[in-house]
């Protein structure tokens, strides 16, 4: 099965293309399933003081959802669409988070460590933020964030496990050791609540050039037995699917036979399709 179950759009201000676009690319793609999973509002901070272009406004939320229903149907028979949301994990706000996961007709939702405070560690206008602090230090914080949201039970998929990585900052060779030992103390958290986890492609696109999670850590995600999937993080519609190849190619390298995929909050497992196809 050929599935893509990370994607954003226009309604999040920092990507291109209406929702139907990534539609109509899936089914252009050949597609089984497309998952749409746009960014959770932003609930931490005012977003009239914030960086622009980071989240959908609150309002839209219930639209985005709509929109989603509505293609849903238009498209039944053409490809197999999930309603999703990347709903970012932020200490403090458990209760606010809960209520979107709970209110909403989801099949999914992926559970993302974006902030560290008020810190997006993942937007390029912000990488002033590593300026004086200890990279070690920073990659503690960002790994313990993601066991909290793993114990939380919001989240269906643990998204882009490591893209703490992204910009090439981080602890130097010699605490490879410390880093290593991080690493496994996150995946262990997540095998522990039988959260799902994504091999998000897009990292080869980045500065990183590593899929998230790395090699490293998929081996041992692999041999925990925690559930994967495949998202390509796409923010166009023509990015929809990128290095999804390659993702699926490593995966069976590594003896990954099925991939999970969800409906209304259920996982279902289903083969693994390493053909060539345009994906």
């Amino acid at each position: 099965m050929h599935i893509d179950y990370h994607t954003h759009h226009a309604r999040c201000g920092h990507a291109e293309g209406q929702l139907e676009e990534y539609v109509r690319r899936a089914v252009e793609l050949g597609m089984d399933q497309l998952g749409l999973s746009d960014h959770m509002p932003l609930i931490h901070v005012n977003p009239e003081d914030y960086y622009p272009e980071m989240a959908m406004p609150m309002d839209e939320l219930p639209r985005y959802v709509e929109e989603c229903l509505l293609l849903k149907d238009r498209y039944r028979g053409q490809i197999d669409i999930r309603i999703g949301l990347e709903g970012d994990y932020i200490e403090g706000y458990e209760e606010q988070i809960e209520r979107i996961v709970r209110d909403y007709p989801w099949d999914y939702v992926i559970g993302s460590v974006h902030f560290l405070g008020e810190w997006d560690i993942t937007d390029y206008r912000q990488t002033h933020g590593w300026d004086g602090k200890d990279p070690l230090e920073v990659y503690g914080q960002y790994y313990d964030a993601v066991q909290k949201a793993a114990a939380t039970g919001f989240y269906d998929i643990m998204g882009h496990l490591d893209v703490i990585k992204r910009f090439g900052y981080g602890p130097g060779p010699d605490q490879k050791l410390d880093v290593i030992a991080l690493e496994q103390a996150a995946l262990a958290a997540v095998a522990h609540s039988g959260t799902a986890m994504e091999l998000n492609a897009s990292g080869l696109s980045k500065a990183c050039e590593e899929m998230f999670p790395s090699r490293r850590m998929l081996e041992e995600a692999v041999r925990l037995g925690i559930p994967l999937t495949l998202g390509s993080d796409a923010h166009q519609p023509k990015k929809l699917g990128e290095h999804l190849d390659q993702a699926r190619a490593l995966l069976s390298e590594l003896g990954v036979r099925e991939i999970a995929t969800f409906r209304n909050r259920k996982r279902e497992m289903v083969l693994l399709n390493v053909g060539e196809n345009n994906v």
